[in-house]
């Protein structure tokens, strides 16, 4: 089952990111209704990512590059990269989804289309870290936070 997980998450992230594609296609063509289910559902598919990543990382833990020690420089450079585009678009759709909720309008026009970008960009990253950790190489070593922290 723990070896399904990082490709669950993954998915949830593809399909948040074609949801708030989605629902920038929307609000472009004024469907208002239409574009806050989709992005209510794309918020979710990023929660449930969210859910499944954590849960992952406190009971059966983090699998650290398996690749070549030669690149292995460049992708922690590159998963440095994709955590905080991915904690950004995190605080920002949060920011942005509050804004829509109180009706403040003019605010989360302005904020929506930098957050749906960096969600891209995040969630593309995300899915880079999940080749090169699961598909292009094979996973290093996973320890889960519990035990690195209590020994078990």
């Amino acid at each position: 089952m723990a070896t399904i997980l990082p490709t669950l998450s993954t998915l949830f992230i593809i399909i948040s990111a074609i949801l708030v594609a989605i629902g920038w296609i929307l609000i472009a063509k004024n469907k208002r209704k239409a574009h806050k289910k989709v992005m209510i559902s794309g918020a979710l598919a990023a929660l449930a990512f969210f859910t499944i990543y954590m849960s992952r990382t406190i009971f059966v833990g983090n699998t650290s590059f398996g690749g070549p020690d030669d690149i292995k420089i460049y992708y922690t450079v590159f998963l440095i990269f994709h955590i905080i585009l991915a904690t950004t678009a995190a605080v920002f759709g949060v920011v942005t989804l509050y804004l829509a909720f109180k009706r403040k309008i003019s605010k989360h026009r302005k904020i929506g289309p930098i957050t749906s970008v960096i969600w891209f960009f995040s969630a593309a990253t995300g899915v880079v870290v999940y080749l090169l950790l699961y598909v292009i190489y094979d996973g290093g070593q996973t320890t889960s936070m519990l035990k690195a922290i209590f020994g078990f």
